[in-house]
């Protein structure tokens, strides 16, 4: 793909313009003076048109066998780990993190897409005994027919993998929207199942706003099951799309994720993970550090380690390898991190650390943020309870171990916690009963693995789960079939009472 370049839609195995004619383009957020690329602003109709390609190839390809469909998958997650190098360095101009996690990010795909690929040849249902006999019962999944995905601009190709390859080997065909921030980590995607041989119209892939396209994308009839990461805002208009005619939504939205360091804690590892935690992907991860509590005996030491450690954070273009922290996205996401510090000063929070734009010479050309760190930050504050997305650390004390969990449970969110303790016997309680859908122990609040599920309680979700056999559950639909060779009529609960 040579730069810049025209993208165009990916619709029915044909790369198409926009019936629109228009066009916006995708730049580099750590130097806006490098076009990534231009790329289709897409109508409702070019959605329509996607989404009747998906249902009419859905014919056939729910017919092609599992393990056929993985073959293909092992064919996708080849290329993509030949041209791991190229996804990446493409992937650090279009969003800005460091070059080190955008080769994570592509190796997630990866990852993926091996795993789904073996689950081909399994799929497994369920035999069981029958309580009649000569009948013979089980279960199968069968595919839910065309799946939309609507995906976020922090992770542009592990996200839409953790989507689009549960639902390809359930039998499902496939329209996504990328975010208008990074479509070019998809259209890389699509070109390589392109070339790999998925036959036309099993993935489709329309670029544009969300605002523009969504309610084509929800509520199409022939749309089954609608997949969203973003924020609970505009999860909450999908789940209420959804919820007209029933279709399935996978909802996986907001985090305010909190890390607890007890008083025998090794200081120096739970630096290392609120460093990682709160400022890996300049803070612009649902599962990102936000809030940091620590025991009232050691908050002043490891307050002043994190102090040091992070006003000596490498900040700048993410291919430098020697960068450790990249841009926010964009200027309206820096002017909304920009708000909130102002806010945490207001509310009386202490800033240690950060909080300033970074300008001047190669900041100029991009949206850079100083890692910023407050303390003396209370429940009652809107830094405590609010989502931020940026490179925003809050730290606050506890007493006793009781109120750490308290303190970590007081959000509305419910995505991911850890705890930093020596004791075994605290470590088991906070994993009980931090409630969460993913909880760490000795480490930070990020570093998800794709093979458990991935996904929050409370408004971080609908309850679904992306990622290992969980996803398989949201891509398809349970079918119990029974098999009576009695030659009679057998009534169960009934005859057999």
């Amino acid at each position: 793909m040579s730069d810049p370049k025209v993208f165009k839609n990916f619709i029915n195995g044909r790369w198409v313009e926009s019936k629109s004619g228009q066009t916006f383009e995708n730049r580099n957020p750590a130097d806006t003076d490098d076009l990534v690329g231009i790329f289709q602003k897409s109508t409702p109709d070019d959605v329509n048109m996607a989404i009747e390609a998906a249902a009419e190839a859905h014919k056939k390809w729910r017919l092609v066998p599992a393990p056929k469909r993985g073959e293909l998958l092992y064919r996708v997650a080849d290329r993509l780990f030949k041209e791991k190098e190229a996804i990446s360095r493409q992937m650090t101009r279009e969003m800005g993190k460091i070059i080190k996690e955008t080769r994570g990010d592509t190796q997630e795909a990866i990852d993926m897409t091996y795993y789904m690929a073996g689950e081909g040849r399994r799929l497994f249902g369920m035999t069981t005994p029958s309580e009649m006999t000569n009948k013979f019962n089980m279960t199968i999944r069968q595919p839910l027919g065309v799946c939309c995905f609507i995906t976020p601009w922090n992770f542009p190709i592990a996200i839409p993998s953790w989507k689009m390859m549960p639902a390809l080997i359930c039998g499902n065909t496939i329209v996504i929207k990328p975010a208008t921030d990074t479509p070019a980590s998809v259209a890389y995607l699509m070109k390589v199942c392109e070339e790999e041989g998925v036959p036309p119209g099993v993935v489709n892939m329309v670029t544009g706003s969300g605002g523009a396209l969504g309610d084509a994308l929800i509520k199409h009839p022939a749309v089954k099951v609608v997949s969203f990461t973003g924020s609970t805002e505009v999860g909450r208009k999908v789940s209420e799309g959804c919820a007209g005619t029933f279709k399935h939504s996978c909802l996986e939205m907001g985090g305010k994720n909190v890390q607890i360091v007890m008083d025998d804690a090794d200081l120096d590892l739970a630096v290392d993970g609120a460093l990682w935690g709160a400022f890996g992907t300049t803070g612009q991860r649902c599962t990102a550090t936000s809030r940091l509590i620590v025991h009232k005996d050691v908050v002043a030491k490891m307050t002043s380690m994190l102090v040091e450690r992070a006003s000596n954070l490498k900040v700048g273009n993410g291919l430098d390898e020697s960068v450790e922290m990249g841009p926010c996205i964009n200027k309206g996401q820096l002017e909304t991190v920009l708000g909130y510090i102002e806010i945490g000063k207001k509310e009386g929070a202490r800033l240690e650390t950060g909080g300033e734009e970074l300008k001047g010479g190669a900041y100029d050309k991009g949206f850079f943020l100083q890692p910023t760190i407050f303390s003396g930050v209370t429940q009652k504050m809107r830094i405590w309870k609010e989502e931020i997305f940026g490179p925003v650390l809050s730290i606050a004390a506890f007493d006793s171990f009781e109120q750490a969990v308290e303190m970590a449970n007081d959000t509305v969110y419910g995505l991911s916690a850890s705890i930093y303790t020596r004791d075994i016997n605290k470590a088991y309680v906070a994993m009980r009963d931090v409630y969460t859908g993913i909880f760490y122990v000795n480490a930070p609040t990020i570093g998800a693995e794709t093979h458990l599920p991935f996904g929050g309680t409370k408004e971080t979700g609908n309850g679904h789960r992306e990622a290992a056999t969980a996803a398989l559950d949201v891509f398809s639909e349970w079918k119990s079939v029974y098999v009576d060779f009695s030659g009679t009529l057998q009534r169960a609960q009934i005859d057999n009472a």
